[in-house]
């Protein structure tokens, strides 16, 4: 069984930098596609970040570009979500997801994922 169980959201002030981490555990043998989104109440989760399951491509949310970086670590149990400069419209909980298969594109919709976390909440304060 696949479970996801994100960390690190906290209170932090505008441009502040922040570092979340995804623990991924049960078939962590097979290589998976992560990504993180986001999600205000009452609104749609956001596509944030993705990386593809071989490691090789990056992907990014327009609103995050250039100050966001997504990375996996070599045993491919820990995904993270480098987060620089904040702006307060970064206040949102903050979900990891993967897929497990390596035939599908990358996809940068909530539908494209297989298993999620609980999320962790980032508060930016300005």
């Amino acid at each position: 069984q696949v479970r996801l169980v994100e960390s690190g959201g906290a209170l932090v002030h505008t441009g502040d930098n922040l570092r979340l981490s995804c623990t991924v555990s049960g078939r962590t043998f097979e290589t998976y596609t992560s990504a993180w989104f986001r999600q205000a109440p009452g609104k749609e989760r956001e596509f944030v970040a993705a990386l593809k399951w071989n490691g090789q491509s990056t992907y990014y949310g327009n609103a995050v570009k250039g100050r966001f970086t997504i990375s996996r670590d070599n045993a491919g149990e820990l995904t993270t979500l480098q987060m620089n400069s904040l702006k307060h419209d970064a206040t949102d909980r903050y979900y990891c997801s993967i897929v497990l298969s390596q035939k599908k594109a990358v996809s940068l919709s909530v539908h494209g994922y297989d298993y999620w976390g609980q999320g962790t909440q980032v508060t930016v304060s300005s």
